[in-house]
């Protein structure tokens, strides 16, 4: 199988993990609201099968399962989602691929994931103040204490998620690459 071949067959794969895995963790909210479920397919993606791939799976991802299953709404929940998914996997697979020569295997996806992470929160908040304080200009929106909330509240929440990402993605991409099934052409 060659390599275009290879990523989109695992980036149609990392989609279904998208939709499915937060359908199975709403069977109990407190588990979906802090496991962050669709994050991981697309984090993986991104360190799997390179930049293009996680981008187009990060952004396609919660619009299609918005469109399927009505969550998450499209507007503007979904859509700032997608952009910031979109850059999950977008920049962890840039730091990935740029360290991955210069730095041992396991630091170069701890850094991804980091700077995944960080980056995918600033446009998340980026987005939703666009869309929410500005296209559709609700009274008394206050970007300010919003970014504040979003930091302080959903951050913390996600805490068990981001957690399990730091530990399960690392596992996983070495296993992978010891194994020899992750061999990625990306860089």
């Amino acid at each position: 199988m060659n390599g275009t071949t290879k990523n989109l067959t695992l980036s149609a794969m990392f989609i279904a993990l998208a939709i499915i895995l937060p359908y199975i963790a709403m069977q109990n909210p407190v588990i979906a609201q802090t496991m962050l479920p669709m994050h991981f397919p697309i984090l993986l993606c991104g360190l799997i099968c390179g930049h293009r791939y996680g981008l187009i799976v990060g952004f396609i991802s919660p619009l299609m399962r918005g469109f399927m299953f009505g969550m998450p709404p499209l507007f503007p929940m979904g859509t700032a989602m997608a952009f910031e998914l979109a850059t999950y996997g977008f920049v962890a697979a840039l730091v990935y691929y740029g360290l991955r020569r210069s730095a041992s295997s396991l630091v170069s996806v701890y850094a991804a994931l980091i700077a995944a992470m960080i980056a995918g929160r600033i446009v998340f908040v980026a987005a939703w103040i666009l869309f929410v304080g500005v296209i559709r200009g609700d009274e008394g929106f206050s970007w300010l204490a919003y970014a504040t909330t979003f930091f302080t509240v959903d951050v913390v929440r996600g805490l068990p998620g981001i957690a399990a990402q730091l530990i399960l993605i690392p596992v996983l991409v070495v296993a992978l690459q010891r194994t020899g099934l992750l061999v990625s052409n990306e860089g």
